[in-house]
């Protein structure tokens, strides 16, 4: 999932660094260290982290994965600026201070659309990366849906652009349950356990098959070369399938 995630941002990246307009002190680039004039918030880049954090607040929780893309993003932007390590932390403060309230998040949105009038594939990009955000723990909230609709429908995203996007994001993650679902199904019979079993069964049916399968043991025992070799394989197959079961019943 990593490499999606850095995708992302660097597509996105690239799109806001791109033909940068008139008054390009608003706007991000990356052909020089920029400085900073007037305020970060009316800039393209606090404006991009005040729709992360309408986002970001819309299922009230930030997963391990959405937090690594914020920290990516953060990283990216702040890079594009003098002073990076001071700008990185502003944009933490809006970040932080836009989570506090949706009452806002049309303005933003406007205010970001006005920045980048002539640019739809920008702002259609950054309707991906939000939409990104918003699905990246697995789901899809009808809050997030809400949330997402009306920065869309603020920044003039065209409704069967914004469909289709949300559309593909579904597809990717129904199809990545899927595969987990199997792989887990797979675990549980590696342990000779089903979903039904509660976790301390399954914690015993693992330590019996460790004290069956462990090299030392069977060292002990005498047994040959060949068979131990075996038996660690087996070994490392019965704890992945563990930590999996282990992952999924915490």
């Amino acid at each position: 999932m990593t490499y999606i995630i850095i995708g992302v941002v660097l597509v996105l990246f690239y799109l806001l660094t791109k033909n940068y307009q008139t008054e390009a002190y608003q706007h991000i680039k990356v052909n020089t260290k920029q400085k900073l004039q007037g305020s970060l918030e009316a800039h393209e880049a606090g404006l991009l982290v005040a729709l992360m954090a309408k986002v970001a607040k819309a299922d009230g929780k930030v997963c391990e994965l959405e937090a690594e893309l914020l920290g990516l993003t953060f990283t990216d932007i702040s890079q594009a600026f003098e002073e990076s390590e001071k700008i990185r932390e502003s944009l933490k403060a809006i970040y932080k201070k836009e989570m506090e309230t949706f009452e806002n998040t049309i303005i933003v949105s406007q205010k970001y659309l006005k920045l980048t009038k002539n640019e739809y594939q920008k702002r259609l990009k950054v309707m991906e990366y939000l939409l990104n955000l918003a699905f990246i723990d697995g789901e899809f909230s009808q809050t997030e849906l809400m949330i997402t609709e009306d920065i869309a429908n603020a920044m003039e995203i065209k409704r069967a652009d914004f469909e289709r996007l949300i559309s593909q994001f579904e597809q990717f993650y129904t199809a990545r349950a899927t595969q987990k679902k199997l792989t887990l199904q797979k675990a549980y019979e590696i342990l000779g356990a089903s979903d039904a079993d509660d976790f301390e069964t399954i914690k015993k049916k693992y330590r019996t098959l460790v004290k069956e399968y462990h090299p030392d043991i069977l060292m002990g025992q005498g047994k040959e070369q060949s068979i131990i070799d075996q038996a660690t394989a087996k070994l490392q197959e019965i704890n992945e399938a563990y930590e999996l079961v282990k992952k999924e019943k915490n």
